[in-house]
């Protein structure tokens, strides 16, 4: 008995032990030579299998944003590369540490959100170009303030990464959310009404106009219902910003928090 106890304590001393270890965190891991150093070296490494730029490949998932992960930490990733998984068709790789390690830096960057990025800029400037050059503030708003014919964006750097949030601004969309989706409605009296469809059904359509008003039209009230294909979300302001305008634009756009959001995020037809 007193063998058994003996062995059980110390398997309790070790196993607490283990738990104490501090978990291994990549040492270069928020450096931005780094990450492009990695985003290099993981497309001419990984890409026989995973797609370019961090996207889904033939043969294997996605493994930036969008999803849920099961080997998440910096220590979990590098295992990973460096050992392969087993039972799947993750091989390993005979690569140096650091190697791998800035391979880590570049998926982590794909999968933080923006809030978790070290995000350089003016945050107060980037408030001033939100709300007046920018027009930003007149169809989103951020805690209780601006318009609503935008997503509302005051948790916008707790759920986005920060690449998405710059391809919100400065790249067409392919999709537009059905929520966002822009309309012309022409009336059985010949008026053309124009704005955002919300909440449409086999008998009504409730349409939010330029004044942010919510119209509810019933299926005898229009003769045409026209869609839109291009989002009223403008994405040429890395046209009509300057450079430094547009950093500090995403600096306080990064800021925004109201809560964390672990394993999911908006796709980026979100914004």
């Amino acid at each position: 008995m007193r063998v058994l106890a003996s062995m059980a304590c110390g398997l309790l001393f070790v196993s607490r032990a283990m738990a104490q270890q501090p978990e291994l965190v990549n040492p270069i891991g928020h450096n931005e030579q780094a990450i492009a150093e990695g985003h290099e070296l993981y497309n001419r490494t990984c890409t026989v299998c995973h797609g370019l730029n961090g996207v889904a490949g033939d043969r294997a998932p996605a493994l930036g944003g969008g999803r849920s992960y099961v080997i998440r930490t910096d220590a979990a990733i590098f295992e990973a590369i460096q050992k392969g998984i087993q039972g799947s068709a993750m091989p390993a790789f005979n690569l140096q540490p650091l190697e791998i390690w800035k391979i880590v830096a570049y998926i982590r960057s794909l999968r933080v959100t923006a809030s978790d990025a070290l995000v350089a800029g003016d945050v107060g400037h980037g408030e001033r170009i939100f709300w007046e050059k920018g027009g930003c503030g007149s169809c989103h708003m951020i805690r209780g303030r601006g318009g609503i014919s935008g997503p509302d964006l005051s948790n916008l750097g707790g759920e986005r990464t920060l690449s998405a949030i710059r391809d919100s601004l400065t790249k067409p969309r392919l999709e537009i959310p059905s929520s966002y989706r822009p309309v012309e409605v022409i009336t059985v009296d010949g008026r053309s009404l124009t704005g955002i469809a919300k909440n449409e059904n086999n008998f009504s359509l409730q349409l939010l106009d330029s004044q942010g008003r919510l119209q509810l039209l019933t299926n005898d009230e229009w003769v045409k219902v026209t869609y839109k294909t291009e989002s009223q979300m403008p994405s040429n302001y890395d046209k009509v910003l300057k450079p430094e305008e547009l950093q500090d634009l995403l600096a306080f756009l990064s800021r925004q928090v109201v809560y964390k959001v672990e394993g999911r995020r908006r796709s980026q037809e979100d914004q």
